[in-house]
């Protein structure tokens, strides 16, 4: 019997409700704790006995019966069936429930419907009979794995020839024996055959193979055993009882005059699966019925192949029937395998099949009496598959090609040796000795020299010209020796050619010039190999007109950055504006020759891989590459161009933790590499071989972690995802809408956006950008660590201008021989990446402890007062701790509480004058509206006052400033590098007052303050 899955039968015991299979019954179930009590329906029970749990799915009964066990145990005991029967009717009313879109929690089990009709006829009784067990075959991975091993994968086969499987199963379906239908209906295959008297089905455990009449009636059953049930001496043959009725395969009788008759069924579909269709079988050697010969005769067959085995027997059974179709005018050749051998062995052993046989066919040797006619074997045999006609010498038998060689010199060459192979890389794109065949697949090369046998693996690991190192396993009948050498090395192959001669008894000359050959191909094979890997690029997409015009109007969007944010939403990123903007931007970035880094920090299932995916998703596929995780080499031996100007993605910064110092250096230096120690393939000598990775590569992380390695954030943004109840909410509404007619229309057009965007990205340039205003910008410079964040600051300014170079003039600049394209930054550029920097690189006001922030709010008012009264420069003008207490008239110990923290925080600078300590006030004056900001950002307004128009050109016809991209503006920047006045600006307030508590990463200067506010036009 056929073993049940052990994954199938936890299927039923996980999703077959025991609780329903309990209430079918009509128990009265009560809870008790987390169990549910009632009568047990096994025995007279009065008092609750019966127990079940429902969140293991278990059952016990506590009184007379002392039993319990799984929703198996139950159907077991409620129906008095064995465990297989009580297996078989839970997984027929499984697939009965999932069949019907039924629940999964069955509330009974029904009763396996019989595969056969009570009122038919016998024929159809069974007929019916193999199509049970025809289904039975397609559903047991253990006959399906019983015909791969025979080689017979055809993906038509089973359904061609209705094969099926006996497994048990039937007598489950069938009427109980003890029920007058039952015993009648078992009585009736007990006379055809299918039972037998003791109950047990004749086929248990056999691969079936019918055989059918010209109307399509099954006449006769061939069970071939696969399962003996553990016992030993059971005859592997068996047929339904009484003589052989019918013949196999008639159908290509009746079509064909030329017929491959083998000696048993296996053998027939062996030959059927390798292209040979015109073939049919006897019942044995001795098994050649009158039947066969009268459809024979009826379709006037002139001509068959006998393919009986290559035994003793087979060969006295096919002189026999040579001369008895010969006495009926019928043509007869044998067809001699190697001796011992059958057509499936034969076909097993040499590969492709279908060139093996085929060559078996045309050196087929004529039985008949005087010259054999003219047309050669094979010549009317219908193949489906492409032969290579092979030119015989001379009659030949096949057992010569693989008989022992005595000597060098009685090797046979087998010249008329068909090839029976594919190549490994393009046919046409390397030479191959014509003398040499070679069997190849995915993952080995098989080579026949002979009687002797070579399987190499491991060629397609050999990417380098200098080195062929693969494991080769050489074997002669049941003589083999394996080992794993370089054939490039002289000292490794002259070993295994004298290991592999004395293992093989052969002399070592032949095995030399074996391997002589096996390099010579094997050297063409990675060539070739090589060469097709190197002429492989990545397939971009060649676009439509129509779409190249779709993709630069979004381009030449005077709402360019509004417009992207819009696609998010449909795209399903509800808020998150801010972080959707830079991350776009930040992948835009990968043009330029220093990218931006990205770090999406947040609480676990707060969004951060949805909005990484997102704008993944815009990005073209050849121009990003995501991984889960890294090690601590890998990125060194990406490929010398693989990740430049492209997007690394890795979901977990985690994931990446041992190559962090990969990444730190990646994007500080814009490329990596490094030394490592190898063997030389001619010398044996170690050697250092040196490997190079190219950026410039854009990184985007995730990470959950709240400390994240300083390192690697003092080179990334920081973009924190918004995490509460109002996003929440918005989620949760966009959830419930996905579920509407909008939601699922809104689904279907989320690829031609992002198809969209793939688009426009490919047509970006990586154009050079000059900004005109650099020498006016102003950033704060108290901390080593801002000479960083100030060039996080400019490249974002780049990358904006980049984004917008279909809106821009492209211009030019000569050195010597090269030309250099550029584009120039716009101040509206500056004011989106003001207010963007504000966002992801500022702190907030509230931040401060209310008396602290407080301090802040008081000190900048008195030196507005005391600067303007001077007539001096805010940023000139120093002060110290005694001042402050006597204008203020705070205590001591609470001034030195509160200006030390103001100073931790970067709000107050402190510097050395004689003895003691005196104060520079570093902030500007803004974020009184809670809002973040970055302190020391020129405003861009300032700039176009001080300035006078864009000095790019291309102020004239651009949209009107609209709402702010992402939030009020800068306030008023530094006027000089080290300090700044305070400067009145425009600001427009942003459609939502919500505001989170900014997150702060101390020690880099990148405090992620962070409020989501609706972004709006790019100012153009």
């Amino acid at each position: 019997m056929a073993r049940i899955p052990e994954h199938e039968i936890e299927r039923l015991k996980t999703e077959i409700s025991l609780l329903r299979l309990a209430e079918a019954r009509g128990i009265t179930l009560k809870r008790s704790g987390d169990n549910l009590l009632g009568l047990c329906p096994f025995h007279e029970d009065h008092q609750p006995s019966l127990v079940i749990s429902e969140a293991k799915n278990l059952w016990h009964c506590l009184g007379a019966c002392q039993a319990g066990g799984t929703v198996i145990d139950w159907v077991m005991r409620a129906n008095g069936v064995s465990f297989r029967h009580a297996v078989e009717l839970l997984r027929s009313d499984l697939s009965l429930a999932a069949g019907s879109g039924e629940p999964v929690k069955l509330s009974k089990v029904r009763k396996l419907a019989p595969p056969v009709v009570l009122g038919a006829d016998d024929q159809a009784l069974l007929n019916q009979t193999i199509d049970f067990y025809h289904q039975s075959l397609l559903e047991s991975p253990e006959a399906l794995a019983y015909l791969d091993k025979r080689g017979l994968r055809h993906p038509e086969l089973a359904q061609r020839f209705k094969l099926g499987f006996v497994n048990r199963t039937l007598g489950y379906r069938l009427p109980a024996v003890n029920v007058k239908a039952g015993a009648e209906l078992r009585g009736r295959l007990q006379q055809i055959g299918i039972l037998r008297e003791t109950g047990h089905e004749h086929f248990r455990g056999c691969l079936v193979i019918p055989i059918f009449d010209e109307q399509g009636n099954v006449t006769e059953v061939y069970g071939r055993r696969i399962d003996h049930h553990g016992r030993t001496g059971q005859s592997p043959h068996l047929y339904l009882p009484g003589p052989h009725r019918g013949v196999w395969n008639v159908q290509a009788i009746e079509s064909h005059q030329e017929i491959i008759l083998c000696e048993a069924l296996i053998d027939a579909l062996t030959f059927w699966c390798a292209g040979f269709t015109n073939v049919t079988a006897a019942y044995g050697v001795e098994g050649f019925t009158e039947d066969h010969l009268a459809v024979f005769k009826r379709y006037g067959t002139k001509r068959i192949l006998i393919a009986y085995d290559r035994d003793e027997a087979g060969e006295r059974a096919a002189e026999k029937l040579a001369e008895k179709l010969i006495a009926e005018g019928i043509e007869c050749y044998r067809i001699q395998f190697p001796k011992g051998m059958d057509a499936n062995e034969y076909a097993l052993k040499l590969q492709p099949a279908g060139k093996a046989l085929g060559l078996v066919i045309r050196k087929a040797v004529w039985l008949g009496k005087g010259p054999a006619p003219k047309d050669t074997p094979g010549q009317h045999v219908e193949h489906t598959e492409h032969v290579e006609p092979i030119e015989c010498s001379a009659p030949q038998e096949i057992s010569d090609t693989i008989a022992p060689a005595p000597s060098l010199a009685a090797e046979p060459a087998l010249p008329d040796s068909p090839p029976i192979s594919v190549p490994l890389a393009s046919p046409a794109s390397a030479p191959t000795p014509a003398e040499v065949s070679a069997s190849l697949s995915d993952e080995e090369v098989v080579f026949s020299f002979g009687d002797r046998r070579y399987r190499v693996r491991g060629l397609n690991s050999n990417l380098g010209r200098n080195s062929l190192k693969v494991n080769v396993l050489a074997s002669r009948d049941e003589l083999y020796h394996v080992d794993t050498l370089d054939l490039y090395a002289t000292r490794a192959r002259d070993f295994y050619v004298a290991r592999t001669a004395k293992e093989l008894a052969v002399p070592e000359e032949l095995i030399k010039l074996d391997v002589g050959k096996l390099l010579r191909k094997l050297e063409d094979l990675q060539h070739a190999a090589i060469a097709a890997q190197l002429a492989k690029k990545p397939e971009t997409p060649v676009m439509t007109e129509p779409q190249r015009s779709e993709a630069l109007e979004l381009l030449r969007s005077p709402l360019l950055l509004e417009r992207i944010l819009a696609d998010f939403e449909a795209c399903g990123i509800v808020g998150e504006k801010t972080n959707k903007l830079v991350g776009y931007l930040a992948a835009v970035s990968r043009k330029l020759d220093s990218p931006l880094a990205v770090v999406i920090q947040s609480s676990s299932a707060a969004g951060k891989s949805a909005l990484m995916d997102a704008v993944l998703a815009m990005i073209p596929e050849e121009e990003r590459v995501k991984y889960s995780a890294m090690t601590g080499q890998s990125l060194f031996y990406m490929g010398q161009t693989n990740l430049k100007h492209k997007v690394l993605a890795i979901v977990e910064e985690e994931g990446a933790s041992r190559a962090s110092y990969a990444l730190k250096l990646l994007q500080s230096e814009g490329e990596l590499t490094i030394a490592s120690t190898g063997k030389d393939p001619t010398t044996g000598n170690l050697v250092t071989q040196e490997y190079r990775v190219e950026g410039p590569v854009m990184i985007f992380l995730t990470t959950t972690a709240i400390e994240i390695d300083e390192e690697l954030l003092n080179r990334c943004l920081v973009l924190s995802v918004d995490e509460d109840r109002a996003q929440t909410q918005a989620i949760h509404r966009l959830q419930r809408a996905r579920r509407t007619l909008e939601g699922l229309l809104a689904r279907q057009e989320r690829q031609s956006i992002l198809s969209r965007h793939r688009n426009a990205q490919r047509l970006l340039r990586p154009l050079a950008v000059v900004n005109p205003y650099a020498h006016q910008l102003t950033f704060l410079d108290d901390r080593t660590r801002t000479r960083r964040d100030h060039e996080k600051y400019l490249t974002l300014i780049d990358t904006i201008a980049l984004l917008h170079q279909h809106q821009r003039e492209v211009k030019s600049v000569s050195r010597g021989d090269a030309v250099i394209e550029y584009i120039e930054v716009t101040l509206a550029d500056i004011a989106t990446a003001n207010q963007l920097a504000h966002e992801i690189l500022g702190r907030s006001l509230d931040e401060l402890p209310p008396q602290t922030r407080r301090l802040l709010l008081l000190v900048d008012e008195w030196l507005v007062r005391e600067a303007s009264a001077r007539s001096i420069q805010r940023k000139d003008y120093r002060f110290s701790r005694r001042q402050l207490r006597e204008v203020l008239s705070w205590g001591d110990t609470q001034l030195k509480t509160h200006l030390a923290r103001l100073t931790e925080l970067e709000y107050l600078a402190v510097h050395r004058e004689g003895n003691g300590f005196v104060y520079e006030l570093i902030y500007d004056g803004q974020g009184k509206d809670g809002k973040p900001f970055v302190p020391g950002l020129i405003d861009a307004e300032q700039l176009k006052r001080t300035y006078g128009p864009d000095r790019s050109g291309v102020n004239e016809g651009q949209s009107g400033s609209g709402r702010p991209v992402v939030g009020p503006r800068s306030g008023g920047g530094r006027t000089e590098p080290s300090a700044a006045a305070p400067a009145s600006a425009d600001v427009s307030e942003a459609s939502t007052k919500k505001k989170t508590k900014p997150h702060l990463s101390r020690g880099n200067g990148q405090d992620g303050g962070y409020v989501p506010a609706p972004l709006a036009a790019h100012s153009r």
